[in-house]
């Protein structure tokens, strides 16, 4: 009988490890992936590719010159553990992790809110 894989302790507040187990190398809960840098919140774009998704963040810029805010937004590729299931709508916490592909350096971490 195989061992029961364990889940690792992330220490991030409010992300809570997924009910699944999965065998996904890249998955910062089972697998070998290392969370460091920034983690940031945002929704999810578009889901259609496999194990990636692309997730819209939303933050305010100060604009020195008019001295105002203005909101802005970065289309954010990443890596979707197979642990962990999204689909379009839902308000995710994604971590910065080493480069896994050309344009994808961040890892979903969770769901905070599903549409």
């Amino acid at each position: 009988m195989p061992a029961q894989k364990t889940v690792k302790n992330l220490k991030i507040p409010g992300v809570k490890p997924p009910e699944k187990v999965c065998n996904d190398p890249n998955c910062p809960w089972h697998g070998r992936a290392r969370v460091r840098g920034v983690i940031l919140e945002g929704t999810v774009v578009k889901a259609r590719a496999k194990r990636t998704v692309v997730v819209r963040h939303e933050y305010l810029y100060y604009d020195p010159k008019y001295k105002r805010y203005e909101r802005r937004s970065k289309k954010i590729h990443a890596h979707l553990p197979d642990c962990i299931e999204v689909k379009p709508g839902d308000l995710v916490v994604v971590g910065e992790t080493r480069p896994i592909s050309k344009t994808v350096k961040f890892v979903v971490l969770g769901v905070k809110k599903s549409s």
